[in-house]
């Protein structure tokens, strides 16, 4: 082959390869990896058509297994709850035994695995001054409150905990009072 040849050929190949575009690869192994299917989530439709993003719900609706928490943050509804409030769960095993766990998950650090306040936390002086329940005046409704707005220097757990979990882990935490108290 001459010289002439070659560089003809060098040429159309540089030319073939300026055209590529390194974005995007030659062959896609999983084509909807790169290239989304599916639909807008607020395409242009009769819903959307007036430009809003989001429709409101309807006044007065509530949404799928949502339950009303009828008791404000504040220290009064804390002891309406106290007062008031009772747990609809049954005390059974499996509810105690959910309890015990969760309460190891997110209690335990903080309040001690017996309830007495001395957790890691507290034992590494983390954070001072939790309360042993022995010493506290608790019920099942106080400790869901407690769990569900948090209260002094322990947060929420509302977002952790469904409402069937707070009240199992009220059941796990009053067993440890009254193992406590006698």
């Amino acid at each position: 082959m001459s010289y002439k040849g070659l560089l003809i050929c060098v040429i159309v190949v540089l030319g073939m390869q300026s055209c590529a575009d390194p974005s995007v690869p030659n062959y896609q192994y999983f084509p909807n990896m790169y290239e989304p299917v599916g639909y807008e989530t607020y395409a242009d439709t009769d819903a959307f058509a007036n430009g809003i993003e989001a429709q409101i719900p309807v006044q007065g609706t509530v949404a799928r297994g949502w339950q009303p928490y009828d008791y404000p943050d504040t220290n009064e509804g804390y002891e309406a709850a106290k007062a008031e409030l009772v747990s609809p769960l049954m005390a059974t095993e499996e509810h105690l035994a959910n309890g015990k766990e969760l309460y190891g998950i997110y209690c335990a650090v903080c309040h001690g695995t017996k309830g007495d306040g001395q957790g890691i936390l507290m034992t590494r002086e983390k954070f001072l001054g939790v309360p042993s329940y022995a010493d506290r005046q608790i019920t099942p409704g106080s400790i869901y409150h407690v769990l569900m707005y948090g209260k002094n220097a322990m947060g929420s757990h509302a977002g952790q905990v469904n409402a069937e979990e707070r009240w199992q882990i009220a059941q796990h935490v009053m067993e440890l009072r009254n193992k406590l108290v006698k």
